[in-house]
């Protein structure tokens, strides 16, 4: 629930920019913090979106923005979902009413929408690199003299991910004026895994030093050259005790200097700790503890369950809604359930995602089954195929838009080598309001590009069933072929009525045109040929794909041939899809080219929205796809 009786409106009204925020006393801070939080939870509810991680650094943006000179001073958030409060400061008060919306501002950072945004995000685990590029840049222009700043906010989850263990290692070696504070939350989406959050947990915890800080903190909050000073000089009594216990940092030990943890809900400590940071040159790693869902009860307790949050379900009572259909995520998260309850060596991989991939109850159900990565989609891929050489059942859950980040992978470790590995490739096809980067918009393409490869693509319950039968049988098997992707949209689940063929790569018809000749031919890829079953067509026959690749030339080919135009429908990229490879691969061996219409998605970046919205930018909304088959039908039958 909102937060009772929230504060009046009284000090946000007057910032139209962060450096507003200068004038403003430790006091007007603390009072702006809770006028934040209040409208950040009002405006999650009205339009959904990112809480749990916006509500736990109200406090080190304003800290941030007080202390740096912005946009001079290049501020970079990881991911972007924790910028809503970055976003209120920077002059987007009234639009962040409307954000993840059409016309709205992005729910993540991004370049075009702001000064304030120098470098777009929506993936984790980039802003090191990237602020480091911005630093190195104003070295090589100003030299080491410069005063700017560039500072990078990354959380501890993602800091699992190699490329942030890249861009510390390089930053390690240069003298770039490079702020890197990491976001202790204890978690990404889900609680964090691996050595590296035990690393972090120490530090929070280690006794001697949180002693070394409090003792310290009088004369480290001084201003000026006497705060300056200390600062080094505590730094070097506190690596020094570190030496004595065997314990140095990990950011120490790659040439960064390490400071904290502090308290990054404590506006003051946080003040001034920035302030004498800001007076030191090179590579410096500044460590935050906050906690996720700060100030809103509900989201302390569950700061998983209020990661993201729909909109109105704040304000609105969750016995009040309707129970939605079953989704695909679900259906796939209870299809893994049976199997691993007769096969206690089936192991289920995800980097990051198991509340997103409905893993939830596996995982209760199969602790030792499941291993979460973090946020870790190469090493995933990776170890799916170690322990798949190993004869291990393995089955990896991954975002279609995740995927991208493992494509070496999919094909040097799975694919060459015909590893039996199944990949269920959840939220593929447009995935409306977090927008161009979570999109999974290019999985068709890439799959279909890799030999060895059998990629999947269900339609409804019965056909989802049966992929995940054959994929389980499969990784089974003593002469593997290469990996299965299934993938599947971020979507309600329906059934079609209609027979299943006698074999996966066979075409499943779902209608039959009485006179094909004079008639159009629809092959629909996935969901879509679910949502079509259920319109009111003209005569036509519309045949649902689940294998689309290898492609069944045999038994499409002369569907093609039979009738007078065909409709190819996939939620993919175009160029390179399914319906280019069907198309090519038909024109290439008749006699007489035939007219074959592509729709997908097209060559652009969809904006964020609505998924309906999105799938309108590409005519693939319901209402289009049926009026141009009605169209085309239309032109061929008269």
């Amino acid at each position: 629930m909102p937060a009772r009786n929230p504060p009046s409106t009284q000090w946000l009204s007057l910032i139209d920019q962060p450096a507003d925020l200068k004038a403003f006393s430790p006091r007007m801070l603390e009072e702006l913090a809770a006028e934040l939080r209040a409208r950040l939870v009002k405006l999650v509810d009205q339009t959904g979106g990112h809480l749990s991680a916006n509500l736990g650094v109200v406090e080190l943006t304003l800290a941030l923005h007080r202390v740096f000179n912005t946009p001079d001073d290049i501020l970079i958030w990881d991911v972007g979902h924790q910028a809503y409060i970055h976003k209120m400061l920077t002059g987007r008060l009234h639009a962040m009413d409307n954000v993840r919306q059409r016309g709205g501002p992005c729910g993540f950072t991004r370049r075009s929408e702001s000064e304030y945004d120098p470098f777009g995000a929506g993936h984790s685990s980039t802003s090191i690199s990237a602020a480091l590029g911005f630093a190195l840049a104003d070295l090589r222009r100003c030299g080491p003299q410069s005063t700017r700043r560039h500072i990078a906010v990354i959380g501890d989850g993602a800091l699992t991910a190699g490329q942030a263990f890249e861009a510390l290692n390089h930053a390690g070696e240069t003298q770039a004026n490079l702020l890197v504070i990491i976001n202790d939350n204890e978690m990404s989406i889900s609680p964090n895994v691996g050595a590296l959050a035990r690393h972090l947990t120490r530090l929070r915890t280690n006794p001697v030093v949180e002693r070394l800080r409090q003792t310290g903190s009088a004369l480290f909050a001084q201003s000026g050259e006497l705060g300056a000073i200390f600062a080094q000089s505590r730094q070097g009594v506190r690596e020094g005790l570190q030496q004595m216990l065997a314990m140095p940092t990990l950011f120490e030990s790659l040439g960064l200097r390490y400071f904290g943890p502090v308290d990054g809900h404590d506006l003051p400590e946080l003040l001034s700790t920035l302030e004498n940071i800001r007076q030191m040159s090179g590579p410096v790693v500044l460590h935050v503890a906050t906690q996720k869902g700060k100030g809103l009860s509900v989201a302390e307790a569950d700061p998983v369950g209020f990661h993201g949050v729909a909109k109105n379900s704040l304000s609105q009572s969750t016995t009040s809604r309707p129970e939605p259909m079953v989704s695909f995520t679900q259906a796939v998260g209870e299809q893994l359930c049976h199997y691993a309850a007769n096969d206690p060596e089936l192991t289920v991989i995800t980097p990051a995602m198991i509340e997103g991939s409905g893993l939830k109850a596996f995982y209760k159900r199969f602790p030792e089954q499941l291993i979460d990565v973090g946020i870790a989609e190469q090493h995933a891929l990776t170890l799916a195929g170690g322990l798949a050489a190993a004869g291990i059942p393995t089955f990896v859950a991954i975002y279609s838009t995740f995927l991208q980040r493992a494509f070496d992978q999919l094909i040097h470790d799975l694919a060459i080598q015909k590893l039996p590995v199944v990949l269920l490739v959840d939220r593929a096809g447009l995935t409306g309001a977090d927008g161009a980067t979570h999109a999974g918009s290019f999985d068709l393409a890439m799959a279909a590009s890799i030999p060895n490869i059998t990629l999947l693509a269900p339609a409804d319950t019965t056909e989802l069933k049966a992929a995940m039968d054959t994929g389980y049988q499969y990784a089974a098997q003593a002469q593997p072929t290469g990996p299965i992707l299934i993938r599947y949209p971020k979507d309600r689940c329906l059934t079609i009525d209609a027979p299943m063929p006698d074999s996966l790569d066979r075409p499943r018809i779902i209608n039959s045109a009485s006179n094909p000749e004079r008639s159009v031919l629809v092959i629909a890829i996935g969901s879509l040929a679910a949502e079509l079953s259920t319109a009111e067509l003209p005569d036509i026959t519309l045949v649902s794909l689940l294998q689309v690749k290898p492609f069944n030339q045999a038994a499409i080919n002369p569907l093609i041939s039979q009738h007078a135009q065909t409709i190819i429908i996939e939620e993919g990229a175009t160029a390179g899809g399914i319906g280019a490879q069907i198309s090519a691969q038909f024109n290439a061996g008749a006699q007489l080219s035939k007219r074959i219409r592509l729709w997908g998605i097209i060559d652009a970046f969809i904006e964020h929205g609505s998924r309906v919205e999105a799938r309108a930018d590409c005519e693939l909304d319901f209402d289009t796809l049926v009026a141009n088959i009605y169209a085309i039908f239309q032109q061929v039958s008269s």
